[in-house]
């Protein structure tokens, strides 16, 4: 089976650069999907309390046979869920949901400023941090100064910030200060939602390599030393997107990828998203 390889974060722990998303995907259809994606060779799952199916992650874990600590399991606080206290127990919600003790990514999902202050939810995270119960924190959807702000005031460095990156929304002042902070940079969104899928660049290296569209952008993502998290319940496809490790994009290729930056979001600004329910 392929080996997909891993990156160490800032406090040692080390995760697998390729994961499954389960964003979107019904709790009636997660357990069936996880399953395909381990099956696969899958060894990191990515979910939220946002998205409503970690009960189903964890099921598919147990039964995947798998040990517990073969799989990188993440996942993020609930938008409504910022006051340390109510991080707390939502945190611990999420435990007995999944069924674990111990859980290997916490995120803090949004900024969402309007909901308080983001650094006191931090410092709850903190404190989940130095239980052992989450054995990395993080954040996603955070700006430089968001992140800087984490950096000023507490005593943690977020060891992931997972962000909608892809072809299209390169992210580079992001990508640079996640990197100058020892901060791993994740890719939500990493095909655009498919928008990538027709476009004539990366469709001409695919053809020419003999590679889909999304192998050619999924492998764009891991040359860069993103991680990367593509989504779908299709099995062809599932196997498709975990072919990434038996061919190499020459710098040209993804230098042109890097070149179709326009800026483009598929998903909320964190500077103008507030509340999600």
């Amino acid at each position: 089976m392929t080996r997909v390889p891993d990156i160490t974060l800032n406090n040692g722990v080390r995760i697998p650069q390729l994961g499954f998303c389960v964003f979107k995907i019904k709790p009636e259809d997660t357990v069936e999907a996880a399953l395909h994606a381990l099956e696969v060779g899958y060894r990191h799952l990515d979910t939220a309390q946002l998205y409503r199916n970690e009960k189903e992650v964890g099921q598919a874990v147990r039964e995947s046979g798998l040990a517990r600590e073969d799989v990188f399991v993440t996942s993020k606080l609930d938008n409504d869920a910022h006051a340390p206290a109510d991080a707390l127990v939502a945190f611990d919600r999420t435990l007995d949901d999944l069924g674990f003790d111990y859980l290997d990514l916490f995120l803090i999902h949004w900024p969402t400023p309007d909901r308080g202050d983001y650094v006191e939810t931090w410092r709850a995270l903190e404190e989940i941090y130095r239980s052992g119960r989450a054995k990395a924190i993080g954040v996603s959807n955070f700006n430089p100064h968001h992140v800087r702000k984490l950096i000023d005031q507490t005593e943690t460095v977020p060891a992931v910030n997972q962000i909608e990156l892809h072809p299209y929304l390169t992210q580079e002042s992001v990508r640079a200060f996640n990197a100058e902070h020892g901060i791993a940079t994740e890719a939500w969104s990493p095909i655009a939602q498919g928008r990538l899928l027709d476009d004539s660049t990366v469709n001409a290296i695919a053809d020419r390599i003999g590679r889909s569209p999304a192998q050619v952008v999924l492998r764009w993502h891991i040359q860069r030393g993103n991680i990367v998290f593509p989504k779908s319940v299709t099995l062809s496809r599932v196997k498709e997107n975990f072919s990434l490790f038996d061919f190499e994009l020459t710098g040209q290729d993804v230098a042109m990828i890097t070149g179709l930056n326009r800026d483009a979001r598929t998903g909320p600004d964190p500077d103008t998203l507030n509340y999600i329910p």
